[in-house]
């Protein structure tokens, strides 16, 4: 999230920077991760932990407040929402109504990052969206925790976990990324992270629109825009 363009112009812009982690989980400790972060883009941004069960509400901390809620999010009007492995536990027609209900709720220019990780977050994927639509889809991955980036299949955000099958975009977008990182194979001989860099190059002269990083990150990323990967209608 600190990393990317959009997510960092709309923070800076914000009257109001408060931000929601919605659905932190048993310990909220990606909450205070993420306003220890997002701190280097906002200094004064204001941080709100949203929990159904109300044992899960624990007493503020480190500039970071805790409170009940859910899709509705307890009333506030964020700029930016994180809901991480919420929709997950979801069948995947409660994605779009879920969705418009946390867009709804969006301050003016406001983003959702929505999306899945694993339990140590080597493995992350997300939906970036606005207020009105789905923007892109990222993925996100330990270089040294994966062979192939296809791995990050079985941590698909929900809208896409169930489309990755053969005629779906997400499964040719996968399909085509792994051939990619194929050939740019002779490249690892200087580390899977200048691979990757190599495979991303590759990719855009291929004339997919990918994202390319700009400057050395711990993860290899692979952002696209949404309409690349979209599900076929049912």
């Amino acid at each position: 999230m600190v990393h990317d363009p959009l997510v960092r112009r709309t923070l800076q812009r914000a009257a109001d920077p408060l931000v929601v982690d919605l659905g932190y989980g048993a310990r909220p400790n990606t909450t205070f991760e993420m306003a220890s972060r997002l701190q280097t883009v906002r200094s004064d941004r204001r941080v709100i932990g949203l929990e159904i069960d109300p044992a899960r509400v624990v007493p503020a901390r480190d500039g970071v407040s805790f409170a009940r809620g859910g899709f509705e999010m307890a009333g506030l009007q964020p700029v930016l929402v994180r809901a991480f492995n919420v929709l997950r536990q979801y069948p995947e027609d409660a994605v779009a109504p879920a969705w418009a209900r946390l867009q709804s709720g969006l301050a003016p220019g406001g983003l959702i990052v929505e999306g899945t990780c694993d339990e140590l977050g080597r493995r992350c994927t997300w939906v970036l969206l606005d207020d009105q639509r789905p923007l892109s889809l990222t993925l996100a991955w330990d270089p040294f925790a994966s062979e192939r980036p296809s791995d990050l299949a079985e941590r698909l955000p929900k809208a896409l976990i169930h489309r990755n099958v053969p005629g779906e975009p997400i499964h040719e977008l996968l399909t085509h990324v792994d051939r990619a990182w194929a050939v740019a194979a002779p490249h690892g001989s200087f580390g899977p992270r200048v691979r990757w860099r190599a495979t991303l190059e590759m990719l855009k002269s291929q004339g997919l629109p990918v994202r390319i990083q700009r400057r050395p990150l711990r993860d290899c990323l692979l952002t696209v825009p949404w309409d690349v990967v979209a599900p076929n209608p049912r």
